[in-house]
């Protein structure tokens, strides 16, 4: 039948909801400015990735185009006196009008100095053990190479190192272009950028090598990044975004990389995610604390409001209560006639009711039923021994004992079964665990060193019988169970008492 809900319940209701609502309406608009700023610091990454591609091969494609001019003078003039003064010449030329030039040099096959761009040649150094010139030597390739950055062994400046082959006419190896590009002119560009505080920019070779990167380390030049998040995004797609925790520093940044064009190298452009959430976690902070504030003054005045129409109805409470006085004593005496008077355990009637209750209820759910029966051993040579008021005091104190062995599940019951006889009921147990708390009740009944001349062991103890079952609907009744439980019990004091037996 349709009950109508009390005028306090729906005043309390619509407290609530506009709260919630407030909250709920503050957090998604927190939650999607938190998600469009990311958006923008991605397509910020992204411009600032495009902007650094771009000027990097421009950059390189200068530096190279002077070195095929190079590599084509040395090829088609040679090596003659004449020759070299010319092309030392046009080299100087070059680097006066490429300021990213820090200077062009040329080797012959066994790394010694031919011509360089500088005003006096130096004859002193050979570059043969440089990492560019032991690959052109080993591959006969034409394309430019670009190796680790290194110190510049003329000028002492950290410079990139940009090189061509060149061959003598039979196409065989006749030495080294070199053409090292200026560090500190990367360096200005990315100073330039705007990343804050923690962001970072890289360029980094497609084998995984760090040429340059924002912060500046010498000792970040030529490190391994192939184990990195980025790195292997970028084997993914030569183009793309994502958030990663830096192995170089630890930050968790916005990445955003791309490839070089003309050259195997790739750019990133990383913004601090911390940073960029800063100024959004300190809004949303003031803002959920304004919001919080609101809900709670609407809160307290809209409890006030339900509290005074609580009075109200507080005398019709009043009334009630007498009537549910009389009702809760009702329940104490059913509570009293489903109690066995001499051990305070459930009687038998309570344990009938139970049992059909929880059997019913297993065959739903598809769950385990479990039952111990305990006996307490030559209980009738106790009796005529000590006199049947010592036995009642003997089962009193088991069933105490029994009683806080017992779990305190809702359905878990001990009741006194007949005579000496006290079941315990498990639902939601299988055999295992129902042993298992059978045993406890066994040894906490011995560790009551209660006398007993009559018995073999001395002292009062109790032999169990655990049963334990899947109900299934229409096949198992109740009674197996119990009755499975007292064969095992059989079993148990045929075995020699004070053990516990297991339905087979």
């Amino acid at each position: 039948m349709y009950k109508r809900l009390p005028i306090t319940f729906w005043a309390t209701l619509f407290v609530t909801v506009v709260c919630v609502s407030l909250l709920a309406s503050d957090a998604w608009r927190s939650w999607n400015a938190r998600e469009v700023l990311l958006a923008d610091t991605e397509r910020a990454a992204t411009n600032l990735a495009r902007a650094m591609a771009q000027q990097a091969d421009d950059t390189i494609k200068a530096a190279d185009t002077s070195l095929a001019d190079v590599v084509e003078r040395l090829e088609a003039d040679g090596h003659a006196p004449a020759a070299l003064e010319r092309l030392h010449r046009v080299m100087t030329s070059q680097v006066a009008n490429l300021p990213q030039l820090n200077g062009l040099y040329a080797y012959d096959e066994a790394g010694r100095w031919l011509v360089n761009s500088r005003p006096v040649l130096e004859t002193r150094f050979n570059n043969a053990d440089r990492e560019y010139f032991k690959y052109h030597r080993a591959n006969p390739g034409r394309g430019p190479y670009i190796g680790v950055p290194v110190i510049s062994r003329s000028t002492g400046k950290w410079v990139l190192p940009v090189s061509r082959r060149v061959n003598h006419a039979d196409g065989s190896f006749a030495g080294v272009a070199l053409a090292t590009i200026d560090v500190e002119y990367l360096k200005r560009f990315q100073q330039s950028l705007d990343i804050g505080r923690h962001g970072a920019v890289i360029l980094v070779s497609n084998g995984g090598t760090t040429l340059l990167r924002r912060p500046f380390s010498p000792e970040l030049m030529g490190r391994d990044l192939r184990d990195s998040p980025l790195y292997q995004a970028y084997m993914q797609g030569k183009a793309g975004s994502g958030i990663w925790r830096s192995t170089l520093d630890g930050e968790v940044r916005l990445n955003s990389f791309r490839a070089l064009e003309n050259y195997p190298l790739f750019v990133s452009a990383a913004l601090s995610k911390d940073e960029v959430l800063e100024h959004w976690r300190r809004d949303t902070f003031l803002h959920t604390l304004g919001v919080g504030m609101l809900a709670v003054l609407l809160g307290f005045f809209g409890q006030r409001l339900v509290r005074q129409i609580h009075l109200r109805l507080q005398a019709e409470q009043e009334l009630l209560q007498a009537r549910d006085a009389l009702e809760s004593l009702n329940r104490q005496l059913e509570k009293m006639a489903l109690q066995d008077g001499l051990t305070g355990l459930a009687n038998r009637r309570q344990f009938d009711v139970t049992l059909g209750n929880e059997f019913s209820r297993a065959v739903r759910q598809g769950s385990e039923l479990a039952f111990i029966m305990i006996d307490v051993d030559y209980f009738k040579q106790y009796n005529d021994l000590q006199g049947h008021s010592a036995g009642d005091d003997c089962l009193r104190a088991l069933s105490r004992s029994i009683r806080m062995q017992t779990p305190k599940r809702p359905g878990d019951l001990a009741a006194r079964y007949g005579g000496e006889e006290i079941g315990v009921l498990l639902p939601n147990t299988d055999a295992e665990g129902a042993r298992a708390v059978a045993e406890r009740i066994r040894a906490a009944v011995e560790a009551l060193q209660i006398p007993h001349p009559g018995s073999l062991f001395q002292v009062v103890t109790v032999s169990a019988g655990v049963a334990a079952l899947k109900p299934q609907r229409g096949v198992d009744q109740a009674s197996a169970l119990i009755e499975a439980a007292d064969r095992a019990l059989y079993a148990a004091k045929s075995a020699g008492r004070n053990r516990i037996g297991s339905a087979a």
